[in-house]
C-alpha cells in the first residue's frame, strides 16, 4: 500500500508484546504529555504507514532502533499547548511532524521539540490524511530529486516501483516538468527501454528503491554523469552475487547517495511545493485506531 493512514480514535494503552505485524502491534505508550520549555503538546489528527514503519514495527529494518521503539514517522495534527520558550507555534497550529531515531508518532498525544515541526500552510486543501503521507515520502522523494543536483526541467526520471517514494517522486517530477519513467516490475531490459525511451540518453535522476538487487539496472539506465538516490532495500542479492559496483559506477561518472528521509527544510520545501500547486497527494486506504476497524 503506498499510502496508509490511522486516524486516531482511542486512547487506550495496553501492554506491550512482541509484534508479528502491525495488527498484533501494541507498543509501550509513555506518559508523553508533560513538555519541557522547548517543546510542544500534538494531538494527533493523522498518522501515516509507509514501508519503513512496517519495517521497524515487525523487526525488518537494517538499521539500529531503540528497544520496544513506537513506531511510524510521519504525523499531522494540531497544537494543544506550547512550552514557555516555543516562539513559533500557538495553541490550534496545524502542523507536520518529522521524527528519526526516537520514539515514533504512533500514539494519540505526543510531545515534540518545537524544531522537529513544521507548520502547515493557513488555506491548505489537502486532508490531515493527505498531509501525513506527504512527510516521510515527500521529503524523501525532494531530497533524491533536489538534495545534491536540482533536478531541471525535461530531464529524465527513473522512478522504481509504485511504493509510496516512487508514486511522491512520480507527482513531484511531473509538476517539474521533467520526463519520467516508473516500474512495476524490474528485469534485466530495463535499461534498454530506458534508453529507447530517452533516445539513448538514460536516466538523469534514478529513485532506487530495490537496493542491492537491482542497483545493475539502475547504473545501466543511468545517464552518464547522473544521480542515483540509493533509498530502498527491497531487492536483495547473494555475496557472491554482487556485482563490482565501482568500477560500474565510476564507468558512468555517476553520483550515489544514499537516502535517510531527509532534513526538516526538504520538509518545508515541498510542503510549500505541494499546497502551492496544489498537487493531489493520494491516501490509499484510511484505518480507524481500533483493531476491528483495520
Amino acid at each position: 500500500m503506498p499510502f496508509c493512514t490511522i486516524r486516531i480514535e482511542n486512547d487506550q494503552h495496553p501492554p506491550y508484546h512482541p509484534p508479528q505485524s502491525f495488527l498484533t502491534l501494541i507498543p509501550p505508550w509513555p506518559n508523553n504529555k508533560k513538555k519541557s520549555p522547548n517543546e510542544v503538546l500534538i494531538k494527533a489528527n493523522n498518522i501515516a504507514l509507509n514501508f519503513r514503519g512496517f519495517a521497524v514495527a515487525t523487526g525488518k529494518y537494517p538499521f539500529p532502533i531503540k528497544d520496544n521503539v513506537v513506531p511510524s514517522s510521519d504525523l499531522s495534527g494540531e497544537v494543544v499547548s506550547v512550552g514557555s520558550h516555543v516562539d513559533d507555534f500557538d495553541e490550534g497550529d496545524k502542523h507536520h511532524s518529522l521524527c528519526g531515531c526516537y520514539d515514533g508518532v504512533l500514539r494519540q498525544y505526543i510531545v515534540l521539540p518545537s524544531s522537529a515541526l513544521v507548520k502547515i500552510p493557513s488555506g491548505t486543501e489537502l486532508s490531515f490524511a493527505q498531509l501525513s503521507a506527504l512527510v516521510c515520502t515527500g521529503t524523501t522523494a525532494r531530497n533524491a530529486l533536489y538534495g545534491n543536483v536540482p533536478l531541471k526541467p525535461g530531464q529524465p526520471v527513473l522512478l522504481f516501483g509504485t511504493g509510496g517514494v516512487s508514486v511522491t517522486g512520480l507527482i513531484l517530477a511531473n509538476a517539474a516538468g521533467t520526463t519520467t519513467i516508473i516500474t512495476s516490475s524490474c528485469d534485466d531490459e530495463l535499461a534498454q527501454e530506458v534508453l529507447k525511451i530517452t533516445s539513448g540518453h538514460g536516466a538523469n535522476f534514478v529513485l532506487e528503491n530495490g537496493g542491492a538487487g537491482t542497483i545493475v539496472q539502475s547504473l545501466d539506465a543511468v545517464a552518464y554523469g547522473g544521480n542515483i538516490a540509493v533509498i530502498g532495500f527491497l531487492a536483495s542479492c547473494p555475496q557472491v552475487e554482487m556485482p563490482d559496483f565501482a568500477a560500474l559506477a565510476l564507468g558512468k561518472g555517476a553520483v550515489v547517495r544514499g537516502i535517510m528521509v531527509g532534513s526538516k527544510q526538504q520538509l518545508e520545501d515541498v510542503m510549500r511545493f505541494v499546497t502551492s500547486k496544489p498537487l493531489n497527494v493520494p491516501d490509499e486506504k484510511i484505518f480507524g485506531f481500533g483493531r476491528d476497524e483495520m
